[in-house]
């Protein structure tokens, strides 16, 4: 059996962050989604569960991060090109997210990356693994 991972968030509105990331181009798994929660498909095997606040905090007895002011996580996305890098951040500042920093280019890696209507940080990375500089790779 395939590990599967499913990152957690807090959302305060669920159908504006479910048109949000649907603008980006993600889909969602109908079976696990309701007026509580929708499961965006990330990639085979990787989810996100929005969760609607009052929803997550069921699930913990933690106060709920607000993303807006606190990192709770920073999820890292890997992507085919820099072309797609800059196509999601795009998107995602057309849909009302916002890009915290610039974007970096190292040569053998290249990112970017937005936060969502809740805050949440999505970084976005293209990495050329024949491209590793060998004192970076000896590191592993």
């Amino acid at each position: 059996m395939h590990k599967q991972i499913f990152v957690n968030l807090p959302v305060r509105d669920l159908a504006r962050s479910r048109a949000f990331f649907a603008s980006l181009g993600f889909e969602f798994n109908p079976q696990f989604s309701n007026d509580d929660a929708a499961c965006m498909i990330i990639g085979e095997n990787i989810y996100a569960m929005l969760l609607v606040e009052r929803f997550f905090q069921t699930f913990t007895d933690k106060p709920v991060a607000n993303a807006r002011e606190t990192t709770e996580v920073l999820t890292c996305l890997s992507c085919e090109s820099r072309e797609e890098v800059d196509a999601l951040v795009a998107k995602a500042l057309a849909a009302g997210g916002r890009a915290p920093n610039p974007k970096q280019d190292h040569g053998f890696m290249y990112g970017h990356g937005f936060e969502d209507l809740d805050g949440h940080v999505w970084e976005l990375s293209r990495m050329d693994m024949s491209q590793v500089p060998a004192d970076i790779a000896s590191q592993g």
